[in-house]
């Protein structure tokens, strides 16, 4: 445990900033700015668009707001790019940037640990820790969220594990472009895989990073973020699946299996076959006792495995919808952000 002293210093470090993004977060976004200003460093706060008033309470507690022009699409890659350019233009000086999303609180000894990890190891480019959702029992879908956070400590391999609430080098960071605005889901990820073919690794230490609130009370909103997801699969692997690390190329396959073809063949086919082929919807379940399997291979309780395995059944449906909905505006050169609070 670091103490006291070594903690002061390091968060004092002018090295150091932080890019919080938001869009209608509310009291939440209070919470979090209010999280850092209390570790005393360089804060930048993007907004999207907000209608909340979220822009006016950024102004009370945070001197750099930025409001984004309205006439570009939004997206979380556009913001957290915009935020690190107008943190490095004012201060030169920074080597290392936490992202955080208005939705996050970031704890107070994690910046400390961050950098000490950084410096342990010159072609460590990213850094993450345990991200704990805030109010896992609120909903089921909290509660999946909770599970996704899941994962364990170490050097990255799979990205799909790597969210937008990040430590990164800064250098690294511009020299590789940042995150492509072009994403509308996934863009954390697919920065991922770039700092991995360029040589540099990305760990996940097994501390405490951040508080999440993912706010989800609806089917409806937990639908269309698996939605996104889906777009996110298909974009990925368009942008990064044929490189070495093959990115999402498996999951865009899984999706088109049981998000698209199964279910359009059952359908599809049930007139002609006198609603035999409805047959197939019985594989459904097995990819639910293999997902469970799987989890409680990773130590969950039998309630979570189940739960997890039930929401991977039903996402890989909204999975299938988001992938067709990314070749369409593939053909369109047009991406849009998929809300879903």
């Amino acid at each position: 445990m670091m103490g006291p002293d070594f903690l002061a210093g390091a968060l004092a470090h002018p090295r150091l900033g932080v890019v919080v993004i938001g869009r209608n977060e509310g009291e939440r976004l209070v919470d979090c700015l209010e999280s850092v200003r209390a570790l005393d460093v360089p804060l930048v706060y993007v907004d999207s668009g907000s209608s909340d008033g979220s822009v006016a309470r950024a102004r009370e507690l945070c001197d750099r707001v930025i409001e984004l022009d309205p006439a570009r699409p939004f997206s979380a890659a556009r913001a957290r790019n915009v935020g690190f350019e107008r943190l490095l233009s004012e201060l030169p000086s920074i080597e290392f940037v936490q992202f955080l999303d208005g939705d996050c609180t970031v704890l107070p000894q994690w910046l400390a640990a961050a950098e000490a990890a950084m410096a342990g190891e010159l072609r460590r480019a990213v850094v993450v820790g345990e991200l704990r959702e805030r109010r896992p029992h609120a909903s089921v879908y909290n509660r999946m969220c909770a599970l996704e956070w899941r994962s364990p400590a170490g050097d990255l391999q799979n990205f799909g594990a790597l969210g937008g609430i990040m430590f990164v080098r800064a250098p690294v960071f511009r020299t590789l472009g940042g995150f492509n605005e072009m994403m509308i889901a996934g863009e954390d990820s697919e920065f991922g895989v770039r700092v991995c073919i360029a040589g540099f690794t990305i760990t996940k230490l097994d501390l405490p990073m951040a508080t999440h609130d993912a706010n989800i009370l609806h089917f409806t909103q937990w639908w269309k973020r698996a939605v996104r997801g889906g777009h996110a699969i298909g974009q990925r692997a368009q942008l990064q699946g044929a490189t070495a690390v093959r990115d999402c190329v498996r999951e865009r396959r899984s999706t088109w299996l049981w998000g698209i073809a199964l279910p359009v063949l059952a359908l599809g086919l049930a007139v002609p076959t006198h609603g035999q082929s409805l047959a197939l919807a019985a594989a459904y379940p097995l990819l639910g006792w293999r997902v469970y399997r799987y989890r409680r291979s990773c130590d969950d309780e039998p309630s979570d495995a189940r739960l997890y395995a039930g929401f991977t059944m039903m996402g890989k449906l909204a999975n299938g919808l988001g992938l067709l909905q990314f070749y369409l505006n593939r053909r369109k050169r047009r991406y849009r952000l998929i809300e879903y609070k």
